[in-house]
């Protein structure tokens, strides 16, 4: 952070939900702008407040929070954008990534998690929370072959590198959560995008997401 706190706009359609998350995020180095409890005010609100964050329900009166997301992101590619909802199914979390969102929580995150994911987005991360997870072998079977060909290719160890990378983690907490150092994961990292032929962040995660490796 670069000493001045992160402007959010928060757009849910209930007044508790903005409490809630206006509560939370009620401390130093964050600074809530404004609300909106639709998608047309969310989209006059981001134009009017300019905010760094805008932290995004899915189910909105007016216009669906992932199409908010896609228009929000159209007009101004530098915003980032947390999708907050009570839905993690893997279908909700794909449309967020294909919508442009940074990262995507449930509303029963606790605060200190929120605060994080904020951060994290606001830094150039993406953030999925415990929405990533690796997939049961039943739903492995149920994915199109060349998405299930190319998962097949990974290790164990590695498919815990993609999550780690698709939450938003830096290759020195990756580490810590695996038990192995900085340059194993640094390693991990080069193999996956060999691997997968996918030579960004936000593609790995992209590719996480459709890989459904997603809380169902």
């Amino acid at each position: 952070m670069n000493g001045q706190p992160i402007r959010v706009l928060i757009v849910d359609d209930h007044p508790l939900v903005r409490e809630g998350v206006r509560q939370a995020l009620g401390v130093p180095g964050f600074a809530v702008v404004g609300e909106a409890g639709t998608g047309p005010d969310a989209m006059s609100r981001a134009r009017e407040l300019a905010p760094d964050v805008v932290i995004l329900d899915i189910s909105l009166p007016g216009e669906n929070g992932l199409a908010v997301a896609a228009h929000l992101l159209g007009e101004r590619p530098g915003l980032r954008v947390l999708m907050l909802s009570v839905h993690d199914h893997p279908e909700y979390v794909l449309g967020a990534v294909q919508a442009g969102a940074h990262g995507y929580l449930r509303k029963d995150t606790l605060p200190a998690e929120l605060r994080r994911a904020v951060e994290t987005v606001q830094a150039g991360g993406t953030c999925f929370g415990e929405v990533l997870r690796k997939p049961s072998a039943a739903e492995e079977a149920q994915l199109p072959a060349t998405t299930a060909q190319r998962l097949g290719r990974l290790t164990v160890r590695e498919r815990e590198v993609l999550i780690g990378i698709a939450n938003g983690l830096s290759n020195k907490q990756i580490g810590a959560k695996l038990g192995v150092g900085v340059r194993t994961v640094e390693s991990y990292r080069e193999s996956l995008m060999r691997k997968l032929g996918i030579p960004s962040v936000a593609g790995l995660t992209r590719f996480a997401i459709e890989a459904r490796l997603t809380a169902g």
